[in-house]
C-alpha cells in the first residue's frame, strides 16, 4: 500500500499555556492554572530559532537579561536581581549548590525538550537563591519506541558543532536514552578558542507493575574563551580593538561536571504516589588568566593586572524523599531534603603580576605571577529542607495553591593556611499563597504572594567576615492574566508585580567602618508575553518587560549613601520580537532582541549603552527526515557591550555572523 504521512500543523506554538509545568510547582499544573509567571521554550523552538547557547534561549523570554562572564560560567538578571546567588539554575529539577558565585551548566540545548523559567521567588520547591527567577532545562525522556536524531553544523569563528541522539527498547520493561554533543571555536576575537562536549544517559525500568527505577549518568567538559572583555579607550568601546584578546598566551579556563541520579518511584494506589531520588554532583573548575585591563591614553599601551589562578574542587550528594497525593479538589505533595557539599577552594591570593603592551600586534606573553596557587580553604555544608504544596479546587473556577518552606543549613570551614575556622547556622521560611480564577475555559486572573530567601554570599564560601550574616529575606506581590483564543492561535499573559528585599549588606550609620545587615532594596514592574498567529504561515512572538528597581537603604564606603539609584546589571526595559514563517517544507524567522542602558555601579556613574540586534534563520525539510537552516547572528554587525567585567573593560557580543546546520530525524 502507498505510504501516507500525515503531518500536524506546526504553524504555531503558542505560549504552551496548556502545559503542565514542572518548575513552578510539582503538582502537575498547567501554566494556564498556575498563579504565577512561567514561561517554557520548547525543544523545536530553539532549534527554529537557531539558539546554539541555553543563555541565548533563555534570553528571549520575558525580562531576563544575559550577565555571564567567564568568572561566574553562566548568570543572569531577572525582575531587577542578578547573578547566581539570586536567580537559580537547574537541570531536570536537580540544582546544584552555587561555589563562589559560578554555575557553569546547562550551556547547550541539546538533549533537551524545553527550558522553563519562572519569575519571581519559587523557593517552596527550590531553596533559597531565587528571588529573581528559577531557570530549569528538562531533559529528553527515554522512550520505548525507537528514533535518532543527529546536528551538525558550521559556521562563522571557524565553529563546527555535532550532536547525536538515540532512545529505544530496553528489554521487555525498560527504555534508555543516550544524547552526545561537542563544539569548537576559533572565536570572533584573538586566541578566542574554545570547546565544549557532554554525553548525557538515562534509563527507566519497570521493576514491578507499579515500582519503577529511573537512573541517569551524565559527563560535560567545557573549555570557555578565554576572554575577559575589551579595555575602554576615553569611556567608549572602541571598534579597532574589537578583536583583540589581552589575556596571556598559555591563559586556561576549564569546566568538568558529572552527574548521576538514582530515583524510584512507587505508585501505592492511583492517587498516592512515593518517590525518592538520590543524587551525586561533581565539578572541577580551574582559570589562570590575567583578568584586568586598563588603556592609558597618555602612552598608547594597555596595562594588564590581575594575574588570576583559582581552583574549585565541589561534590555533592543529596537526596529527596516526596509523597505526591492527588484524587479529589486536592493535589497535595510533601518532602524531605538532605544534601551534602564539600567544596575546596585554591587560589594565588593576592593576585600579583602585571605586564604592559600595545594594544594590536603584542606578544601576550605568559601567566607569570609571583603568588603560588595554594589550597586556601575547605567548606563541609549540610542542608536540609521540608516543603508542603497544596492546589485545592475551591470550585471549578478557582483554584487555592499554597505551599511553606523551611531550610537549614550548616556551614563549616577550614582554613588550610592556619587561620580560624569557624561553623554557621542559617535558615530560612518561605510561603507562597495564589488564586487563579478562571473567568472562562480559556481566561484566568492570578494573583499570589510569596517569599523567599538570598544568601548574601555563595554559601559555599562563606568567610569568618559574613559568617554572622543571616540569609536576605524577600516578599512578592504579583497579578495577572493569562488568555488563549481561536484553539491557542492567539495567547497572551500580562503581570504586575512588587518585590521587596530586606538584610542586605550596608554600612553601619553609626560607624561607617562596620558592615552590618540594614539594607533594602526592591522592584516593581510589568510584564507582557504573546503570541499570534496573523495567518496559516505566519506567527509574531513578542515579549517585553519594564522594571523600577532601586535600593531602598543602602550605605557603602565613604558613608555614601545609594538609596534611589538602580542596581547594576538591571535594564529598565528590554523585549523580544519574533516574526515566524512555516509552509511547504520552508520555515524562517526574523528576531529582535532589545536590552536598555543598564549601570555597572551601585553609583551610577558608568552606564552600559542599550542595543538592538538582529537575527534571521531560514530552514528547508529536504524530507520528512533531514532538515537544512542557515542561522545569521547580529545581521547589522551592531558593536555592544553583552556585560561589564569592570569600570574600565567590557566583554562584547559576537561580531555579524552565519552558521549552517543539518539535522536528521529518524
Amino acid at each position: 500500500m502507498p505510504t501516507v504521512t500525515v503531518q500536524g500543523d506546526a504553524s504555531h506554538e503558542g505560549l504552551g499555556l496548556a502545559r503542565q509545568s514542572a518548575t513552578a510547582s510539582r503538582l502537575n499544573l498547567t501554566a494556564q492554572e498556575l498563579p504565577a509567571s512561567a514561561e517554557s521554550l520548547s525543544a523545536d523552538t530553539m532549534q527554529a530559532r537557531g539558539d546554539l547557547l541555553v543563555k541565548d534561549a533563555v534570553t528571549r523570554t520575558t525580562g531576563l537579561t544575559d550577565i555571564s562572564s567567564p568568572g561566574n560560567g553562566v548568570a543572569y538578571s531577572a525582575r531587577g536581581f542578578s547573578g547566581n546567588g539570586s536567580v537559580a539554575m537547574l537541570e531536570n529539577g536537580q540544582r546544584p549548590q552555587v561555589g563562589s558565585g559560578t554555575a557553569t551548566y546547562p550551556s547547550d540545548p541539546w538533549g533537551y525538550e524545553y527550558i522553563e523559567v519562572l519569575r519571581g521567588p519559587g523557593s517552596i520547591v527550590y531553596g533559597s537563591g531565587t528571588t529573581g527567577a528559577t531557570i530549569n532545562a528538562v531533559r529528553k525522556a527515554p522512550s520505548r519506541a525507537s528514533s535518532f536524531e543527529a546536528m551538525a553544523g558550521y559556521g562563522g569563528g571557524k565553529a563546527l558543532r555535532g550532536g547525536v541522539g538515540a532512545t529505544g527498547a530496553l528489554g521487555e520493561k525498560g527504555a534508555f536514552r543516550i544524547d552526545a554533543y561537542a563544539d569548537r571555536s576559533d572565536g570572533f576575537i584573538d586566541r578566542g578558542e574554545s570547546r565544549h562536549g557532554k554525553i548525557l544517559t538515562s534509563m527507566t525500568y519497570a521493576l514491578t507493575a507499579d515500582l519503577d527505577l529511573d537512573m541517569s549518568l551524565d559527563h560535560l567538559e567545557q573549555k570557555p574563551q578565554r576572554y575577559f572583555g575589551t579595555p575602554l579607550v576615553n569611556g567608549h568601546i572602541s571598534r579597532e580593538l574589537r578583536d583583540q584578546n589581552y589575556d596571556v598566551g598559555d591563559a586556561d579556563i576549564s569546566f568538568n561536571d558529572d552527574k548521576a541520579i538514582a530515583r524510584l518511584t512507587w505508585r501505592v494506589t492511583p492517587a498516592l504516589t512515593i518517590s525518592n531520588e538520590l543524587a551525586y554532583m561533581k565539578a572541577r573548575r580551574n582559570w589562570r588568566n590575567a583578568e584586568y585591563y586598563y588603556y592609558d591614553t597618555q602612552a598608547n599601551v594597555v596595562e594588564r593586572s590581575d594575574y588570576i589562578a583559582i581552583q574549585h574542587r565541589q561534590e555533592q550528594t543529596g537526596n529527596r524523599l516526596e509523597a505526591r497525593w492527588n484524587a479529589g479538589a486536592n493535589r497535595v505533595v510533601a518532602g524531605w531534603e538532605v544534601a551534602s557539599i564539600n567544596f575546596q577552594h585554591n587560589n594565588n591570593s593576592p593576585y600579583g603580576g602585571s605586564s604592559t603592551v600595545t594594544p594590536t600586534g603584542f606578544n601576550p606573553g605568559v601567566f607569570d605571577s609571583p603568588d603560588p596557587v595554594k589550597p586556601n580553604f575547605r567548606t563541609d555544608t549540610t542542608t536540609n529542607a521540608l516543603y508542603v504544596e497544596d492546589a485545592y479546587s475551591v470550585a471549578d473556577s478557582l483554584l487555592l495553591l499554597g505551599g511553606v518552606r523551611h531550610d537549614q543549613y550548616k556551614v563549616g570551614r577550614v582554613s588550610l593556611l592556619g587561620a580560624a575556622g569557624f561553623t554557621s547556622r542559617l535558615h530560612s521560611n518561605a510561603v507562597r499563597l495564589g488564586l487563579t480564577w478562571k473567568l472562562a475555559s480559556d481566561t484566568s486572573l492570578y494573583g499570589q504572594v510569596s517569599s523567599g530567601s538570598d544568601p548574601v554570599v555563595s554559601l559555599l564560601s562563606l568567610n569568618l567576615a559574613n559568617s554572622r550574616y543571616k540569609l536576605t529575606s524577600s516578599r512578592q506581590v504579583e497579578t495577572g492574566v493569562k488568555q488563549s483564543l481561536a484553539n491557542g492561535k492567539v495567547e497572551w499573559t500580562a503581570a504586575l508585580y512588587h518585590i521587596g528585599k530586606d538584610d542586605i549588606i550596608t554600612r553601619d550609620p553609626s560607624n561607617p567602618a562596620l558592615s552590618i545587615q540594614g539594607g533594602s532594596q526592591s522592584s516593581r514592574g510589568a510584564e507582557a508575553t504573546a503570541s499570534v498567529t496573523l495567518a496559516q504561515a505566519w506567527r509574531l512572538e513578542a515579549n517585553a518587560a519594564y522594571t523600577d528597581a532601586q535600593f531602598d537603604q543602602l550605605i557603602e564606603s565613604g558613608n555614601v549613601s545609594r538609596a534611589g539609584n538602580r542596581p547594576a546589571d538591571v535594564p529598565k526595559v528590554s523585549a523580544n520580537l519574533w516574526l515566524n514563517y512555516r509552509r511547504d517544507g520552508w520555515r524562517g524567522a526574523l528576531g529582535a532582541r532589545y536590552v536598555g542602558a543598564r549601570f555597572i555601579d551601585n553609583g551610577n556613574t558608568q552606564v552600559l549603552p542599550a542595543y538592538t540586534t538582529l537575527d534571521v534563520s531560514l530552514g528547508w525539510n529536504v524530507n520528512r527526515n533531514v532538515v537544512v537552516q542557515l542561522n545569521l547572528r547580529n545581521l547589522t554587525d551592531k558593536l555592544y557591550a553583552a556585560t561589564s567585567y569592570s569600570d574600565s573593560q567590557y566583554l562584547l557580543g559576537d561580531r555579524r555572523h552565519a552558521e549552517l546546520t543539518v539535522q536528521w530525524r529518524y
